[in-house]
């Protein structure tokens, strides 16, 4: 491969911007979060799930492929900034609209890279891609570590993020799975402590 004949792309500079987008802009934070850190946590947490389906629950899914599908789950979000939940599920026409934003701004992406890496990114940038097992996993990850957000917020005193707990609860119920409750019991508790309780 000839390097000089290479063109220049803007994928990575633009995956390097989700540090720059903050979540839950609608609500006061004793700590800030940005998309960066957000999705890393997710990363880590749905390989975690898709482990634990494997290993006690008879999946048979691939970790390390939803590990990247989680990575860059929310990485539209370059394009179209974090949109508050309450805003994106405000009504089933702006859920649906927000969706097809999502979905052209994956494509967007994809289309940043070199054409001859686009088909090996494609599988975990394109969302209309993931079977619903895959989707699921993802999906439980976000709302843990969401619900760990929440916690974290209202265990400083900031009651601003209780109703958003109340709801993240809800959502869990609704997204339960063998995976997720081994997870919360197990990993959860240890969220919020001091280091020293964790030696």
């Amino acid at each position: 491969m000839n390097l000089e004949m290479i063109e220049s792309s803007h994928f990575f500079a633009c995956l390097d911007r989700l540090k720059l987008i903050r979540r839950w802009s609608l609500m006061r934070n004793l700590e800030n979060e940005n998309l960066a850190e957000h999705s890393l946590q997710v990363a880590l947490v749905a390989h975690a799930l898709a482990v634990i389906k494997n290993k006690f629950y008879g999946g048979q899914v691939n970790p390390e492929r939803i590990a990247v599908m989680a990575m860059y789950h929310d990485s539209s979000e370059i394009f179209t900034g974090d949109l508050p939940t309450p805003i994106k599920y405000f009504n089933p026409q702006i859920t649906q609209a927000y969706k097809q934003i999502e979905t052209a701004a994956e494509l967007h992406l994809i289309s940043l890279l070199p054409r001859d890496l686009q088909a090996e990114f494609t599988p975990y940038l394109d969302s209309e891609q993931f079977c619903p097992q895959e989707k699921h996993i993802v999906k439980q990850a976000d709302l843990i570590c969401a619900y760990i957000k929440a916690q974290s917020e209202l265990s400083r005193g900031n009651q601003e993020f209780a109703p958003a707990k109340a709801r993240l609860e809800a959502l869990m119920r609704e997204w339960e799975s063998e995976e997720m409750n081994y997870f919360i019991l197990v990993f959860v508790p240890s969220f919020g402590r001091a280091i020293d309780e964790m030696a």
